[in-house]
């Protein structure tokens, strides 16, 4: 392949340009606010699903609760009703008034055992209420640290776009330099070589794989005309000749 030997140097210009793109997505896909995030986010779907069932709980709780109320109500009203006809001396039979006493003693009994259940209940629904709670306190702050950390890694992402924008707008420039053909076979060789498809030939040894060209390979890359486009022998990638190559005039 031939190519303007200036064509040439400016693939070196490129590959700076597509060197520094890379390591502009590496730093990107990198922040260490990305591992943080989503760290943070899988804290949240655990607070979640706690809280989901911590509503459930108190839920639950509150239903028993109003239902031992509602068994306790009519209790109660059935102990008041037959206290009035003791007090009134409505009930002047001897063993129907005693067979009342005795009911009321049964209808206190049952009602302590009903309020000592219902209290059961309403300090494990207190109980329940205040586990919700520091629930909900810990989600709020786990959301403000979420809300904190995507700020800043929306800036941080937000100045490396900018950055990428500066270098592919740059890379434009450069890449409307260099022939059609060249670029393709420069753009093939970076697809399979870690994205560096040219280096610079310096002091006899190619910067691509870092390996020294014998001395055969350098008698021959001297002898080709200064459009032949030269390969490295080893990594195949296209080698620049420069004023620091070490060629022989």
């Amino acid at each position: 392949m031939k190519a303007d030997p200036g064509a040439q140097l400016r693939l070196l210009d490129l590959q700076v340009v597509d060197t520094s793109l890379a390591q502009l997505e590496h730093r990107r896909r990198s922040l260490p606010e990305h591992a943080e995030i989503a760290r943070l986010r899988q804290v949240a779907s655990g607070l979640a699903a706690e809280l989901v069932a911590a509503d459930t709980a108190v839920s639950d709780l509150e239903v028993e609760q109003s239902n031992a109320e509602s068994d306790l109500e009519p209790v109660r009203q059935r102990l008041i009703r037959n206290e009035h006809r003791i007090a009134d001396g409505t009930v002047s039979d001897p063993k129907a008034l005693s067979s009342l006493i005795d009911e009321v003693q049964h209808l206190k009994q049952r009602i302590a055992t009903l309020e000592d259940g219902e209290l059961e209940i309403m300090e494990q629904l207190e109980s329940a209420e205040a586990g919700r709670e520091k629930l909900r306190g810990e989600a709020a702050a786990l959301d403000s640290q979420l809300s904190t950390l995507l700020t800043k890694r929306d800036a941080q992402l937000g100045e490396l776009d900018a950055e990428v924008a500066d270098r592919r707008l740059e890379r434009e420039t450069i890449a409307l330099e260099i022939p059609a053909d060249l670029m393709a076979l420069y753009v093939k060789i970076g697809a399979s070589h870690g994205g560096v498809g040219a280096a610079a030939l310096r002091q006899r040894r190619c910067t691509g794989c870092q390996l020294e060209v014998n001395a055969a390979e350098l008698r021959d890359f001297a002898a080709a005309p200064a459009d032949e486009v030269l390969r490295c022998e080893e990594c195949m990638r296209i080698l620049i000749r420069t004023p620091s190559s070490g060629l022989q005039p």
